[in-house]
């Protein structure tokens, strides 16, 4: 957790984290905080995985009443709308407002363009964008698929499709791709999924091309997170 003065602001990034080994990616988010921080310095910024127990109880107590909440999800649907919201209240933030999640973003959307742009990708070329999907929800499928086809009208690629670990289709089953093709996980951190199953999945389908590192885990990330809330901030209530 990261936690600075008593400013105007206060940002509580909130993620899934890693149930069967929080701390590293309790560290992991902690040290994104610091990276959003540093773009807003009258800001309280702070972060917990909901992985930790009794983390976001302690963070919303030690930052008072009254902030934003930025999920680090990659769709919004039930998980922010509805769980979320649930999880606040029970830990005494039901004052406590959730943004738009990371992966909804127009910003972060145009980012993965870019990131797959300066990565080779180019008109005639292939994109698998790997993402986890969900079997209670169809907004995290229905946000990668979006996000495929912006990225494949935009770079004039042949083939730009997500594929999933979760759900169908799945990523075992995206055969075809050729050796130059490029697999974008569409994840805002690096876990379990990302370390083990995405690479295991992969292997299955005999992707050979390129595979890029975490969407989330891009250097320009936290300062287009920092941007997100000062908007989000500045509009009126």
């Amino acid at each position: 957790m990261t936690l600075g003065p008593d400013p105007k602001r206060k940002a509580l990034i909130v993620s899934h984290g890693q149930p069967s080994d929080p701390l590293p990616a309790a560290a992991e988010m902690a040290a994104f905080a610091e990276g959003v921080a540093s773009h807003l310095p009258d800001w309280q910024v702070a972060s917990v995985t909901l992985a930790e127990e009794g983390a976001l109880a302690r963070a919303l107590a030690e930052m008072g009443p009254g902030g934003v909440v930025f999920p680090m999800f990659m769709a919004g649907g039930w998980f922010t709308k509805v769980n979320l919201p649930r999880k606040l209240a029970e830990a005494g933030g039901a004052d406590w407002r959730v943004h738009e999640a990371f992966g909804t973003l127009e910003e972060i959307q145009d980012l993965a363009v870019t990131i797959v742009r300066e990565a080779g990708g180019a008109e005639g070329g292939e994109l698998l964008l790997a993402a986890h999907g969900s079997f209670r929800s169809p907004a995290p499928a229905a946000v990668a698929c979006d996000v495929a086809a912006k990225i494949g009208a935009a770079l004039g690629l042949a083939r730009s499709e997500a594929a999933f670990i979760d759900q169908t289709p799945q990523i075992s089953a995206a055969t075809g791709f050729g050796p130059e093709a490029i697999c974008l996980p569409f994840f805002a951190a690096r876990g379990g999924h990302v370390v083990d199953d995405l690479p295991e999945a992969l292997e299955e389908a005999g992707f050979k091309g390129r595979v890029l590192m975490p969407l989330g885990l891009d250097p320009r990330v936290p300062g287009l997170v920092a941007a997100a809330l000062k908007k989000d901030a500045a509009r009126p209530l």
